[in-house]
């Protein structure tokens, strides 16, 4: 007889079996999960456990102290308080902040939205909610430490940049790395929180100035306050950096400036090698402002103000040069054979160029000059006359060799080119095609032309030295931890053998513009024998102004003066651009200062004083005044 299995025999076996399964199951679950635990995510938990009473303090590097080329100490640091909130430490953050925001006076709206925005970060890294805390500030937490948990007193370098916005441009400041930074190669070893270069020497050379971070490792109790410090590693300055510019002339030019009263910029350069000596771009702004994080409300202010002080003018505006441009047109008709230094034209007061009539600044001409008496005065006919006599592909070429209308190569960020006009250019902009007629304006700096302001300094430098086109230079030296190391310097762009006859016209007729009949009479230092032009952009059109009214300063013309001294074998070279000065003499007296500083100090005699200069001006209606003393 066959035994029957009972319903409930089978229905016992097969919850058996479902119940080894799923215990099986759930052992494998554990086992895998115990896996992940201790193998891929190992690091990550260990870290965790090391934090219940470990805690890793980040240490700031100093960042590397900025020289002048005579070793006086341009940027620096110091030392302020940062206060800190670590998250994983506080029971609860948002009551911390609350009752930080009321022991400090500081928003807390502010710290919430920081907070919020580093809130992917670790919990046990360290938030800065306050940057730069008073001692009243520092004192207060230190008062209710035991009712904020989690909330830290750190004390971190911060940039000390020289008072009344000295080189504000040139130096340009520091902040938190942005988001954007971060993805970027140079900063891949970062994190958030981290302060880096965001602009001038400080963004060109920010590899070399940010050293490297420390660490803190310290022992905390259950309430996350620090017990012992367990190891330590040392942050590592950043390299010291000696630039090429002189504190003394950088000071005389922004004095000036300031005495002046005028917006502009102003570079002074070595010819012979390409050192940038000062580069002064006003208004300006406080650097300061920014070492310790600038406030919404002031960053506003920054760049809503119609005077644009966060614009490098040096590098970054593009004006017409004027008659400054008088010397790349001399250089191109003497070294295209067009002309030659004795070549002269009769100015009346103007002339016909293809069917329209040109008038000189000077209403009853000039009369007979040659090249040097037309750069002395300025004549606008003889000008017209190279213009109608070289193709406008022939003026570019000499301009660009003379280093205007593209990047000079200086090692500031955000450099703008200028813009000298060729045939290409317009038919690829225009699709038209170049009218010689054009050329008559570029002839005198007008029309399409626009330069910057270092654009015009490397030309003064190229004119100076007789043709070698250096590339500005900012960086002297690097302290390589074992003394100063010298910066070798590059070899030049271009080196363009202009001939004899070319260098001595352009010699004599500017030393004639600050020493004889010209315009550049306030740059005159005797002995020095300086060269110079002086140049006026127009704004607006006279017809515009007319329309507009002679009311606003914003519609007055623009003022120049190049330079280089002495003329024959040259030291200093450079430009002064008066923002609205109307008339190109005005910045002259500020280039005379900037000079007998230096020659001062290449004499070792006393530092002069500025002097604004007193003058008759007779107003002339064209590009140019004459000044009778």
């Amino acid at each position: 007889m066959v035994p029957v299995v009972s319903d409930d025999r089978r229905t016992h076996g097969t919850r058996l079996a479902v119940m080894q399964y799923t215990a099986a199951g759930l052992i494998a679950l554990l086992a895998v999960g115990f896996w992940i635990l201790q193998v891929p995510q190992h690091e990550r938990y260990d870290e965790m456990a090391e934090n219940n009473h470990l805690r890793s303090v980040p240490l700031r590097a100093p960042r590397g102290v900025l020289f002048d080329r005579t070793g006086k100490v341009l940027v620096e640091n110091r030392y302020s308080f940062n206060i800190s909130i670590v998250r994983e430490q506080s029971h609860d953050v948002d009551a911390s902040i609350t009752l930080l925001a009321r022991i400090t006076g500081v928003d807390a709206a502010a710290m919430r939205d920081e907070v919020r925005r580093r809130r992917k970060e670790p919990s046990f890294r360290p938030i800065v909610l306050i940057e730069d805390a008073t001692l009243a500030q520092v004192a207060a937490v230190a008062a209710r430490r035991l009712e904020l948990p989690g909330v830290i007193v750190q004390q971190v370098p911060t940039r000390r940049y020289p008072s009344n916005e000295l080189a504000a441009h040139l130096f340009g400041y520091v902040g938190e790395v942005t988001e954007g930074q971060l993805g970027r190669p140079e900063f891949h070893d970062l994190q958030a929180g981290a302060v880096v270069g965001q602009s001038g020497v400080e963004e060109a050379f920010n590899g070399l100035l940010m050293g490297t971070d420390g660490t803190r490792f310290v022992k905390v109790n259950s309430l996350g306050r620090e017990i012992d410090e367990v190891r330590k590693q040392d942050a590592v300055e950043g390299r010291r950096l000696e630039l090429t510019i002189d504190y003394d002339l950088q000071r005389a030019a922004e004095e000036a400036f300031h005495a002046s009263g005028y917006a502009g910029a102003a570079v002074f350069m070595d010819p012979r090698d390409g050192e940038v000596l000062a580069l002064v771009s006003l208004p300006a702004y406080d650097p300061n402002a920014f070492a310790v994080g600038i406030d919404r409300a002031s960053w506003n202010a920054l760049n809503t103000d119609k005077l644009n002080p966060l614009q490098d003018r040096a590098i970054q505006g593009r004006y017409s040069p004027g008659s400054t441009f008088k010397i790349a047109m001399a250089v191109a008709a003497l070294e295209e054979g067009v002309v030659t230094p004795d070549f002269k034209v009769n100015c009346r007061g103007g002339a016909v160029f293809y069917g329209r009539y040109f008038k000189c600044w000077l209403a009853g001409g000039h009369g007979a000059v040659d090249m040097r008496r037309a750069i002395e005065e300025s004549c606008n006919t003889y000008f017209y006359t190279l213009g109608s006599m070289l193709s406008i592909d022939q003026i570019h070429k000499w301009a660009v060799r003379l280093g205007l209308g593209e990047k000079t190569g200086i090692s500031l960020p955000h450099e703008n080119e200028g813009l000298v006009p060729s045939s290409e250019w317009k038919l690829k902009t225009t699709g038209e095609k170049w009218y010689p007629g054009e050329t008559i304006s570029v002839a005198i700096g007008q029309g399409q032309v626009a330069v910057t302001p270092i654009s015009m300094a490397v030309m003064m430098s190229t004119v100076a030295n007789g043709g070698t086109l250096y590339r500005p230079r900012l960086l002297k030296a690097v302290d390589n931890g074992h003394g100063w190391e010298p910066v070798p310097p590059e070899p030049p762009r271009l080196v363009t053998h202009l001939k004899p006859e070319t260098v001595q016209a352009l010699h004599d007729g500017l030393w004639m513009v600050v020493n004889g009949r010209g315009t550049g009479g306030r740059a005159r230092i005797p002995g020095e024998d300086v060269a110079g032009k002086t140049g006026t952009a127009q704004v607006i059109s006279i017809q515009g102004r007319a329309r507009a009214g002679q009311t606003d300063k914003d519609l007055r013309d623009h003022g120049w003066f190049v330079f280089f001294a002495p003329r024959d074998h040259p030291e200093i070279a450079g430009v002064v651009f008066a923002e609205h000065a109307e008339h190109g003499y005005l910045a002259a007296p500020i280039a005379k200062y900037v000079m007998e500083t230096y020659f001062a100090k290449r004499d070792g005699r006393p530092l002069p004083h500025f002097q604004a200069p007193g003058a008759t001006v007779v107003a002339a209606a064209g590009d140019e005044d004459v000044i009778r003393h």
